[in-house]
């Protein structure tokens, strides 16, 4: 080889290496967050995910990325949204918000892994096989809130113990409507109450729906598990003082805001679970064989304030089994 072609030849095998040295660099792997409320309602959860992605590893920006897309409450843009992030071939998705979100990941593939945090069954949705071993392209952390709900009516009873007739607020759009309200009318009839169903999901509807439990009499009310009733604290925590009436809710974050109770498990350390348990997926670990993660314990919380307001005296018995009190 003469002189020059050396040179040539070696000057090309020099550029050419920083373009092979970056082609053997893994890709960074994309996860796709399929959320049914909005960003800014459901933002502490988000930051709850991204808190157990970084205790196994992988920090937003560096070393992974994530394709968000919101349905606003409007459950029926899930499929269509969930259907984009299938298509841009992200590594896993993260439905947030719940049972919504995660049925319509699951109809959107059966093979990109998806991993939730909700408080429905995920047997009982037909979502997997069996607690401890999925099976399929899904795993992730079940609270099962729903099964609670008895529990929520019993609290309610030892705070208001004469109320006869108990309102029920349930979304007709969430997938676990049916179980939820099956669920709350055996426990009412155990306990010899009448339960009234209201159904509701917008603003606008929770606000017809207050109006219309007062008319009929209702003297507590159960805000039932859902995804857009979540991300409404303050909401329900103003018609709960406006119309003076007892409710329970499954968030504490609802008692914060003024709501007299909530019974239930944390959403923000679920969340956390599921983003750990995300990280396992990225590095190499199949969800059907990840068992479902439930939580153990579940905290009751009392707005002190709030019962004042609505001249409620909590018996000591109840009150002593609280585990936050806001006074």
């Amino acid at each position: 080889m003469k002189r020059r072609e050396f040179i040539f030849a070696l000057g090309g095998a020099a550029l050419a290496w920083p373009f092979a040295l970056r082609a053997q660099q893994p890709s960074i792997p994309t996860i796709g967050f399929l959320g049914a409320p909005s960003a800014s309602s459901y933002a502490t959860y988000v930051a709850a995910v991204r808190r157990g992605l970084n205790e196994v590893g992988y920090i937003e920006g560096r070393n992974v990325t994530i394709e968000y897309r919101w349905a606003d409450g409007q459950y029926d843009r899930l499929p269509a949204l969930a259907a984009e992030l299938v298509g841009k071939g992200v590594a896993v998705i993260v439905p947030i918000g719940g049972a919504p979100s995660v049925v319509a990941a699951k109809n959107a593939t059966s093979t990109i892994p998806i991993v939730f945090a909700m408080t429905a069954d995920p047997v009982q949705l037909g979502l997997v096989a069996s607690l401890n071993l999925p099976g399929g392209n899904i795993t992730g952390i079940a609270i099962l809130g729903v099964a609670l709900e008895a529990k929520r009516l019993e609290k309610l009873h030892e705070l208001v113990p004469t109320a006869k007739l108990i309102a029920v607020l349930v979304n007709p759009k969430n997938p676990q409507v049916d179980i939820l309200t099956n669920e709350l009318a055996a426990a009412s009839r155990t306990a010899g109450q009448e339960l009234l169903v209201l159904k509701a999901s917008s603003n606008p509807e929770i606000d017809a729906a207050f109006a219309t439990l007062v008319d009929r009499g209702a003297e507590a009310v159960i805000i039932g598990q859902d995804t857009f009733f979540t991300s409404q604290p303050a909401h329900f925590a103003a018609l709960t003082e406006r119309y003076a009436i007892p409710a329970i809710s499954p968030w504490r974050e609802h008692v914060a805001a003024g709501v007299l109770m909530s019974y239930g498990s944390s959403i923000g350390d679920a969340y956390r679970q599921a983003g750990i348990y995300t990280g396992r997926v990225l590095k190499g670990e199949r969800p059907a064989d990840l068992p479902i993660v439930q939580p153990t314990k579940f905290e009751l919380a009392i707005n002190l304030k709030t019962a004042k307001t609505l001249g409620l005296q909590v018996p000591p018995a109840l009150l002593a089994t609280a585990d936050e009190v806001i006074e």
